[in-house]
């Protein structure tokens, strides 16, 4: 019986006056980040909120995130993170598909109105009854008519709170994933998923609370990645959490030397970007004297950025592996040891990985070391199921073991290297974007018959989003205006910069497209 919040209480019993979080100059300690939190929860049990319920949230990497998050966990309710740039549409729909009785919204900026998204999913759930609006200044009255604000829902509610003990096999979390059938599903991660997650840090980053780390926050949190290897793992061992609302390579830089940043995680594209904002301007000496981890995911990442890292900042990168339905990390490069270029490294403590067929057989691998396969993974990382969604659960989860969608081998040492993905899912600089999703929404356009989505490769991106299109018979539309209408439907990682309107697209005879030919 443990709730995932205990991770921030733990931390806050024993190193009160600890900085937890940096933002700028707002410096919050361990008393006061889980005094919020306790703000929170109780607000949410007098609006009735508790066990079993579902509280959305969509936030940047604020410290309003965490306080939040952890208000939610310790009122027994689950947390349903959004990704902040989604629009109107897909915010109503994973209120709706989660069953979200509560939503909390930042304001946003003028360039990402996020409460505006946020209002107008609001109004379009008729099950979800309360809206709060976090406001930057929480003395701000808030932008959406008839809402709350978080400064609001915390005056008076006391800073101490019974929290709620959850069982093992409660929801903590559900986080948001697609697969080919192009509707995203929502991930159901236990307490014990996620709190497993976070304290293997001691075993996969030597993370010790005596000496704990100061963790740069580029990842977003509501990302599975950002959640568990920063947030979660570093409060799991009393570590500083910096913030960075927007990646900026040069703002990232700063802040590494300014707060003695110990513990670097991103996607391959972030150092691929801190290397290319390199010059005398930077300290990178004092900078690589304090950096102790680099880990890395999302995608592979390159054998030269391997290279550069370790020779500039004098720190090897440790690349991992998992997915949201893995809380997510499945495997990773052992602390300590030269890199396997291209590999994920191997099962994480008390995780097993192995490669299976389509029946779910164990590949065999005696004639063929480097026989391919698809990466199944079992372990207390493993989630619940997908949100009210069975037959796609027993179509994941077989016997405990989840089966990832990816293609992989495994060297004669037990390491793990990603060939391939048997979805077709596109990672642009970092986010998941799955093209079904894409194609019949561009297919809700008057103009367009039919469309194929695919990724192509991009040198900072990894990779980026192309559509081709075959236009209604009779239709007159430009490339320039369905990027324009697709900027309009979609969150800005998902929309497509590159449209071409095709007369045809290849097929084979079954009428299936034929994305491998198209470039």
């Amino acid at each position: 019986m443990s709730n995932l919040s205990a991770l921030l209480e733990g931390s806050a019993a024993q190193y009160p006056t600890r900085d937890a979080l940096v933002l700028g100059d707002t410096r919050l300690s361990y008393a006061q980040v889980n005094g919020a939190a306790n703000q929170v929860a109780n607000y949410l049990v007098a609006q009735g909120i508790g066990p079993g319920d579902k509280v959305a949230l969509t936030c940047p990497n604020l410290p309003f995130f965490p306080i939040v998050y952890y208000g939610i966990l310790k009122a027994g309710a689950t947390v349903v993170p959004l990704n902040v740039l989604l629009k109107a549409r897909e915010v109503a729909y994973h209120l709706a598909d989660s069953d979200a009785q509560a939503y909390f919204c930042f304001e946003g900026t003028p360039d990402l109105p996020m409460a505006q998204e946020g209002a107008a999913a609001f109004e379009q759930t008729p099950g979800c009854e309360h809206l709060i609006v976090i406001t930057a200044d929480p003395a701000a009255p808030s932008p959406v008519e008839g809402a709350s604000t978080l400064g609001a829902a915390m005056t008076d509610q006391l800073p101490t709170f019974d929290t709620h003990q959850a069982s093992d096999d409660d929801t903590a979390v559900i986080l948001y994933t697609s697969g080919t059938t192009g509707q995203p599903k929502g991930a159901e991660l236990t307490h014990a998923n996620m709190t497993s997650n976070a304290l293997v840090g001691k075993a996969l980053f030597k993370a010790d609370a005596e000496s704990p780390d100061t963790y740069l926050c580029v990842l977003p949190l509501f990302h599975s990645f950002g959640q568990t290897v920063i947030q979660n793992g570093a409060f799991a061992f009393g570590g500083t959490v910096v913030l960075l609302p927007r990646f900026e390579a040069q703002a990232a830089l700063g802040l590494m030397l300014k707060e003695q940043v110990t513990f670097f995680a991103g996607v391959p594209t972030m150092y691929w970007a801190l290397l290319g904002s390199l010059d005398d301007s930077v300290d990178v000496g004092s900078i690589a004297k304090n950096l102790r981890v680099a880990a890395a995911g999302g995608s592979a990442l390159p054998g030269e950025v391997h290279k550069a890292f370790a020779e500039r900042f004098g720190v090897t990168i440790l690349e991992g592996y998992g997915l949201s339905e893995t809380s997510p990390v499945a495997s990773f490069s052992v602390f300590g040891e030269e890199p396997r270029v291209g590999s994920v490294g191997v099962p994480i403590p008390d995780v097993q990985m192995r490669l299976i067929n389509s029946d779910w057989s164990e590949v065999d691998r005696s004639s063929d070391p480097d026989a391919v396969g698809e990466i199944a993974i079992k372990g207390p990382n493993i989630m619940k199921g997908y949100y009210d969604r069975p037959e796609a659960t027993t179509e994941a989860i077989h016997d405990g073991w989840f089966r990832s969608g990816d293609l992989g081998r495994k060297d004669a040492d037990g390491y793990y290297f990603i060939v391939d993905r048997s979805k077709d899912m596109i990672i642009r600089g970092g986010y998941n974007v799955y093209p079904r999703e894409i194609e019949e929404i561009l297919m809700t356009h008057p103009a367009v018959s039919l469309a194929a989505v695919i990724g192509v490769p991009h040198e900072s991106l990894g990779e980026e989003i192309k559509a081709f299109v075959i236009p209604e018979k009779g239709a007159q539309v430009t490339s320039e205006e369905l990027v324009a209408w697709g900027k309009e439907q979609f969150a800005a990682f998902k929309y497509p910069r590159q449209v071409e309107i095709v007369p045809d697209l290849p097929m084979t005879a079954t009428g299936k497209i034929l994305k491998r030919e198209l470039d």
